[in-house]
């Protein structure tokens, strides 16, 4: 197939995918087509910037199964694959990303690539998650690219680090290929036969502005999509997550604290028993009633809920406020409550007995039994539980530890 057929058939898949799949196909259209050469090029490839493909590969690709090629590149930029990978061994961080995305395409409809890698234990997992989980199938080459790591050159550091098309070859190659130097000054911006060099590497500015743009079009893309109705299932689940506020939740809970215990002066009148008709300043402090639950399921290590509790103690001593704290799964557990007043030490040394299944409902009957509303209620949660039917009248935030929705309250990511 010559290079115009070539360009044909992909402008024909982006077509479709925007057709049929708006999501995606509004995220393909953002990335240029440019063929790469064969040399660096085996199959495909983004840098975050442009779509590179190998014409011979992309013509042994039927329609449907283009669709996807183009596809995983996308929702590779998309997910800023390219710019998660911190300091982690590219190779292995490629296959990662791979095994995270392949997934959500072919659930998704899509027809994968013969080279398209998939496992079934890694579906639902993050590239972040699988990570880890490759090494103790990792091969002796890799081993010593593990070892050999600290000693990358500069430029090793810079090149892109967005995955292959899915191709164990060239994923190889491109990993050799790196330490190479950018290429000869004298070939022209095309290359030879008009195809283009391999792209450099970004800084971490580039980097940095790259990503925030392309989370700008993963909303945008997902809007228009759910706006016409197709966008559902996994795809749909994945976009909800990564579009849920990340709020530093450290930050938000000093906010709420630092709110509702204002240290002001009153300009209250005075008895008139002083004899004094003058009115003067006088140091008024209303003082914080916070409700902390912790989620005692299981699914909240014991590490994770100290952490916390170090955080709520280090804001508590900058505001005045006392804290209620309560712990549950199923029912509260033996002991509930603690309070600790404003002078206190927040401290959590008390034995978890929990780790059943999650039942909210314990802990806002509790709250609602007391004299007083609090100012604040925080729960400590992978919110995955019963919630109440009715939403409370008190101020919720939820401190939520992986995927699951709340029906009430601000929900703040942790992980």
């Amino acid at each position: 197939m010559s290079y115009p057929d070539v360009e044909n058939k992909l402008a024909a898949a982006r077509t479709h995918l925007i057709l049929d799949k708006p999501f995606l196909g509004a995220l393909v259209l953002r990335l240029p087509m440019v063929a790469g050469d064969p040399k660096w090029c085996e199959t495909t490839f983004s840098d975050g910037k442009t779509f590179y493909y190998n014409s011979d590969y992309i013509d042994a690709l039927d329609a449907e199964q283009t669709q996807f090629a183009l596809s995983h590149e996308a929702l590779h930029c998309a997910l800023s694959h390219f710019h998660r990978r911190g300091h982690r061994v590219k190779h292995r961080w490629d296959l990662a990303c791979d095994y995270a995305i392949n997934p959500l395409l072919m659930k998704d409809g899509l027809k994968p690539t013969p080279d398209a890698m998939h496992l079934l234990e890694y579906e639902g997992m993050t590239a972040e998650e699988i990570y880890p989980c490759l090494e103790d199938n990792d091969n002796g080459g890799e081993r010593d690219l593990e070892d050999n790591k600290s000693d990358e050159s500069d430029n090793d550091k810079q090149q892109s680090r967005q995955g292959s098309g899915g191709n164990q070859k060239e994923k190889e190659k491109s990993e050799q290929s790196e330490g190479q130097g950018e290429p000869d000054k004298d070939q022209d911006d095309e290359g030879q036969g008009g195809q283009a060099v391999q792209p450099t590497g970004m800084t971490q500015q580039e980097e940095d502005e790259l990503s925030l743009q392309w989370e700008a079009r993963l909303a945008g893309a997902a809007q228009q999509a759910l706006q016409s109705g197709k966008l559902e299932g996994e795809m749909a689940r994945m976009v909800d997550h990564l579009l849920q506020p990340k709020l530093p939740w450290r930050m938000l809970l000093a906010r709420y604290m630092s709110a509702t215990a204002r240290e002001d002066y009153s300009y209250s009148r005075p008895s008139s028993r002083r004899g004094d008709p003058a009115v003067y300043p006088s140091m008024r402090s209303n003082e914080t009633n916070i409700v902390v639950a912790v989620d005692t399921s299981g699914s909240i290590s014991q590490e994770e809920i100290q952490e916390f509790i170090s955080e709520i103690d280090a804001i508590k001593s900058q505001v005045r406020a006392s804290v209620t704290l309560l712990t549950c799964d199923q029912k509260l557990n033996y002991g509930c409550p603690w309070r600790f007043e404003a002078w206190d030490q927040f401290k959590f040394d008390v034995e978890i007995r929990g780790g059943g299944g999650t039942n909210f409902k314990p802990v806002f009957e509790w709250v609602e039994q007391q004299d007083s509303a609090p100012d604040l209620l925080v729960y400590f949660t992978d919110a995955d539980g019963i919630f109440p039917e009715m939403e409370p009248f008190f101020p919720v935030t939820w401190l939520v530890k992986g995927k699951s929705k709340v029906p009430f309250g601000v929900r703040v990511q942790l992980n």
